[in-house]
């Protein structure tokens, strides 16, 4: 397994840009996340909240601006080494079983032993009556759990996560988030939702237009609220104050 250099900055980007065409989803963003922090990035649809993740993930290249994990290019090995990721809606293998589903990333990732972890992830998320079931064949709910479960098989230092409480009940909700917090991994969540950037971080970045807005700490966030103001609010000023 690669360990970085953790004296730095764990993810970063520098006045990155990506278009759509003739349409921007990112306007010269800027981003720094400490090792160990956990964040959430949190916008309206369409604020550019899902390319910021797959530009850290590697899967989109910025057209201009750097973007950095861990001090490496998010295309490059070293990169993906510490990656953990799970999109908004993933999908597994529709065709292989819950359980081949586990090992077969496990493998992949380079877990040493990934019927171990595999079953260990199975037990945790209350999956042992579905192990041998087709994801296909998986309601909603847990084919979200075993999307989960496959982001942060390998144990991953960096976890970028794309709506992750999605279909998930409270009681799972809790698994979930009790899971994150023994990796004590560094984590990027995205929402639009307080609530679950409340429960998983406890910093905000807010973005708007693919701006950042405002960027600080949830404490902060609710001490902004006047007099009967929700934080919501208070998130929906911060989303348009555009400088």
């Amino acid at each position: 397994m690669y360990f970085p250099d953790e004296n730095g900055m764990c993810i970063e980007m520098k006045g990155v840009t990506k278009k759509y065409d003739v349409i921007p989803a990112l306007n010269g963003i800027d981003i720094e996340i400490p090792w160990g922090a956990r964040y959430s990035l949190i916008g309206p649809n369409g604020a550019g909240k899902s390319t910021t993740l797959k530009i850290l993930v590697g899967l989109l290249k910025p057209d201009g601006g750097t973007a950095r994990v861990g001090g490496f290019d998010p295309v490059s090995n070293q990169a993906k080494r510490l990656i953990g990721y799970l999109p908004e809606d993933a999908y597994p293998y529709i065709n292989l079983t819950l359980t081949e589903n586990l090992e077969y990333i496990g493998a992949i990732r380079g877990v040493e032993d990934p019927k171990s972890r595999a079953v260990e992830l199975i037990q945790r998320l209350d999956l042992l009556p579905y192990r041998f079931t087709k994801v296909s064949q998986l309601s909603r709910g847990n084919r979200q759990k075993l999307s989960v479960a496959l982001a942060i098989v390998h144990h991953p230092k960096v976890i970028l996560l794309d709506e992750p409480l999605n279909y998930l009940d409270i009681p799972t909700q809790a698994s979930v988030i009790k899971m994150l917090d023994d990796l004590k991994a560094t984590y990027l969540v995205s929402t639009h939702i307080m609530e679950i950037a409340e429960k998983l971080s406890r910093n905000v970045i807010i973005i708007g237009h693919g701006k950042v807005t405002w960027n600080g700490t949830m404490t902060d966030l609710k001490n902004m609220a006047g007099e009967g103001e929700r934080i919501e609010e208070v998130v929906a000023r911060l989303m348009t104050d555009v400088t």
